[in-house]
């Protein structure tokens, strides 16, 4: 019998773990996760944000290069459907509304089967609040920027009401319902906790913060200078930051409900567990919090992530991986073979110690913002090199409307009779390519691009990134680094050209 068990906590914050040295908040389960675990020390983002993160763990291929966000297109598959023809039962269990929005809504109809358990951030759950609710157990917020969910927000009459509770109790009891009558079986749990809004019922509310008499900020800004150009007073962004930690603390103790179930169906010795996160998440750290248009900085781009694999004692690795890497993983649990393009190096021969390396160098970044390349110890982020942040395309057959702004405006422009066919790598399946010229209306995820704000980091030496290290012998080697990383997965030409490297 052959079983994984994926845990995607959305935003979760490496350094805020304890077994990753945090010790701000408490993580005990995560902990206690880690002690059964490798733990590895070096793994970075890939395509930013949500949905361009879960298209690198389920389909593995980068996304960020071609397009800003969507669902699977017509010449890639997820994991899902080969293991599906494996006779692997898959299972989603998630509370993440962007998996039902256009531009994520087919990946969660490759699973065999698939629960989402409503009324987090902008699920379009209730038309109208709970004629009952009194104030708790959500407590008063203010500052709300979504109106969707201060609806949903009222409905919730207990902790296990919550979202995040509510998915990680759901998947404990599918474990408890399942184990052992599927002859395999792969769960993917998407939690979309610890992302905002950081809202959490008591024993959790304030657990940081007692001495806050105030409506709740629960909404985090996404801005640079925060305090400085006051967004958020250092009071505010102090009870922000501890809000996020009352929703780590809820969430963990949740997901150790999760390692119970594990427990009492003995799964830990034929069950691989992985836990990861698309991202982490600003909370004051260089006074920006959220997820702005800045480079991929430690807390963003330095990741968590913890595999337990049975046979293999616990510890730690410190070679360099990414989200890709997670899909060739399970793949390669599974015996399998993926039947188009794959960035993904497969992680069983760091478990197992049979390598100590997997890849050279990672690619990460958001569309149309920077490109950063990390080779192990360095990061550099490349940023465009034109005013106009081009030439850039966007390529897909699918094309999203997302972000939808709360008054229904479409951010992203619709494609036009500039649009040719061109070819993905590897492909033959015809992709539509929209070409974007000066003067149009680029797409939400690269308006205000600064050009030119390069960035090169020794993260050895300087892990507070505070010598940045451009216009050195350094700078000229990560430049031909991220040259050859682009060329070898086939990347846009454009690309190239918009960084100033072709």
């Amino acid at each position: 019998m052959n079983n994984a068990i994926v845990v995607l906590l959305d935003s979760l914050n490496r350094h805020m773990i304890g077994a990753y040295g945090g010790n701000e908040f408490e993580t005990p389960n995560l902990d206690r996760f880690a002690s059964r675990s490798m733990v590895f020390n070096n793994h970075f983002v890939g395509s930013l944000p949500c949905m361009p993160a879960r298209h690198d763990i389920l389909v593995g291929a980068l996304d960020f290069l071609w397009r800003p966000w969507g669902s699977i297109e017509l010449w890639e598959e997820a994991i899902t459907q080969p293991l599906r023809n494996a006779g692997v039962t898959t299972m989603l269990v998630t509370d993440h509304p962007h998996l039902f929005e256009t531009g994520g809504e087919n990946y969660h109809t490759e699973f065999r089967g698939w629960s989402y358990l409503r009324g987090h951030e902008n699920d379009p759950w209730k038309t109208r609040p709970d004629p009952s609710w009194g104030g708790a157990p959500a407590l008063p917020a203010g500052r709300g920027r979504d109106q969707l969910y201060n609806i949903n927000r009222t409905w919730f009459q207990q902790e296990l009401d919550f979202p995040g509770p509510k998915t990680l109790n759901a998947a404990a009891n599918w474990i408890n319902d399942n184990a052992g009558y599927h002859e395999s079986f792969m769960l993917f749990i998407d939690e979309f906790d610890p992302h905002e809004p950081f809202d959490t019922p008591a024993p959790w509310v304030n657990r940081y913060d007692p001495d806050w008499k105030d409506d709740l900020i629960i909404w985090p800004p996404y801005s640079v200078k925060t305090v400085e150009r006051g967004i958020l007073s250092e009071r505010e962004a102090r009870h922000v930051r501890a809000n996020y930690g009352s929703k780590l603390s809820m969430i963990d103790h949740w997901f150790g409900k999760l390692l119970d179930a594990v427990q009492a169906n003995d799964l830990w010795k034929d069950t691989t567990i992985i836990v990861c996160t698309d991202h982490g998440h600003y909370l004051g750290e260089r006074d920006i919090f959220g997820k702005p248009g800045v480079p991929h900085f430690e807390p963003m781009g330095h990741t968590p992530l913890m595999i337990h694999h049975p046979g293999i004692t616990p510890g730690s690795v410190n070679a360099l991986t990414t989200n890709v890497d997670i899909n060739a993983t399970l793949y390669d649990l599974f015996g399998l073979e993926p039947a188009h393009v794959n960035h993904g190096k497969s992680l069983l021969p760091l478990l197992s110690g049979a390598a100590t390396s997997v890849r050279e160098w990672a690619l990460s970044g958001v569309w149309g913002r920077w490109v950063h390349v990390l080779d192990g110890t360095r990061k550099y982020a490349r940023a465009p090199v034109t005013d106009t942040n081009l030439p850039l395309s966007m390529w897909s057959n699918r094309w999203s409307t997302m972000p939808v702004l709360p008054e229904g405006k479409v951010t992203l422009p619709r494609p036009d009779r500039r649009a040719v066919l061109d070819y993905m790598p590897g492909s033959d399946v015809p992709v539509i390519r929209q070409p974007f010229q000066p003067g149009d209306m680029l797409p939400y995820w690269c308006l205000g691009q600064p050009i030119g704000w390069h960035c090169l980091y020794d993260l050895n030496q300087d892990p507070r990134e505070s010598n940045n290290l451009i216009n050195t012998a350094e700078e000229k080697r990560m430049i031909d680094l991220l040259h050859t990383a682009l060329s070898e997965i086939d990347a846009p030409a454009e690309q190239l050209i918009r960084l100033g490297i072709s």
